[in-house]
């Protein structure tokens, strides 16, 4: 049973969020380079939370064991694999620093930028995005497929999103309560932060290849976190819909007066080729129509089920592993507090009295 007892030592100056999948290989590193990088930045005003994305390959157990040190480190176990997206939903939900710092535990984003973040948030920034310039050991495909997609979303979006720039952030208090609130199903974090506005400055560095391991992310994965952004922050797809639709009709018209035209000249059989070709044109025009207004509506019914983000099966925290009970899912303030309070931030206060002036709700916790 969770108790609803806050401690009242002050909230920590720093959470640090990192999801995982897979990571057996490098988790243990990622833990020993943000664990030293917190520190030379906040001393031990820290909370480190890995959460950890429905792996099968033993990173939950190596999450468990580097959570005996002290409270700093705070393992999630999610009930499956729900995605990249969910899973730093989850952590940034149960994150309570007043800065927070995005980043992905594969150690392609030097945590070691921490300290250069920090500086810049110091002269006021609420927002400082890491930009990439050049991507290491990358294959052509990769860096030519996220150049085409960072400048198209960039074209395309109704917002400003920044190319070149990832998850990969370090946040003040505010705008991550305010992006924890937003209910969406389908989440483009880097959109959502823009999104929210405030000052947000980049700082340039060189993407680092993989400690060890491979990428998580295959070509079907891509595409679909590409559908995502793309359908989260522009209609663009839609009007192209309109369009190729209203050319297609002048198309067909003008078909139908040659067809009638050459009846009238008894050249009924000539054209044949010309009607096949136009008859399979029209045909896919009509399915690529159909397919953008299906990913749309796709979206919008499963933003109508209100499911859960994602399910909260474990956390570890000070070495001991606690299952979240179920009636948490879907937790009010009260709830998040405790659970902050209890396993997440077991050497901290829960400050409910953040800029929003409310502590944002978990989507989901389960077990």
């Amino acid at each position: 049973m969770i108790q609803h007892n806050l401690i009242v030592d002050p909230t920590p100056r720093l959470s640090i969020v990192a999801p995982c999948y897979n990571e057996a290989e490098t988790i243990v590193e990622f833990h020993r380079r943000a664990s030293e990088s917190a520190r030379a930045a906040v001393g031990d005003d820290y909370e480190l939370i890995i959460v950890d994305d429905g792996s099968k390959d033993g990173s939950w157990a190596l999450i468990q064991q580097l959570s005996g040190d002290g409270g700093r480190t705070v393992g999630v176990k999610l009930r499956r694999n729900y995605g990249h997206q969910a899973a730093v939903t989850a952590g940034l939900s149960l994150s309570s620093g007043r800065r927070v710092l995005l980043i992905d535990a594969d150690l392609q984003d030097p945590p070691e930028l921490l300290r250069d973040m920090m500086d810049l948030m110091d002269d006021g920034a609420e927002v400082v995005y890491g930009k990439r310039l050049e991507r290491e050991r990358e294959t052509v495909f990769k860096r030519a497929s996220a150049a085409i997609f960072y400048r198209l979303l960039d074209r395309i979006s109704s917002i400003d999103i920044p190319v070149d720039a990832g998850d990969f952030r370090l946040m003040d208090r505010r705008v991550v309560d305010l992006l924890v609130a937003m209910p969406e199903q389908h989440r483009f974090t880097r959109g959502l932060v823009t999104w929210i506005g405030g000052r947000q400055v980049p700082l340039e560095y060189k993407r680092d290849a993989r400690f060890a391991g491979t990428t998580k992310y295959s070509l079907r994965k891509m595409v679909r976190f590409a559908a995502d952004a793309i359908t989260a922050f522009s209609v663009k797809p839609l009007r192209i819909a309109t369009w190729a639709g209203s050319l297609t009709a002048c198309f067909a018209l003008a078909l139908l007066v040659y067809s009638l035209a050459q009846w009238g000249r008894g050249q009924v059989v000539d054209g044949w080729t010309s009607l096949i070709i136009a008859v399979t044109g029209l045909s896919a025009v009509q399915l690529v129509v159909l397919g953008i207004i299906g990913e749309y509506l796709g979206r919008l019914v499963a933003e109508s089920k209100h499911r859960p983000q994602y399910l909260i099966d474990a956390v570890q925290a000070r070495g001991q592993e606690t299952r979240v009970p179920s009636r948490a899912v879907d937790a009010d303030g009260p709830w998040r507090q405790a659970l902050l309070a209890n396993y997440v931030a077991p050497v901290h206060s829960v400050a409910s009295d953040h800029a929003t002036g409310a502590v944002a709700p978990i989507r989901a916790v389960a077990g």
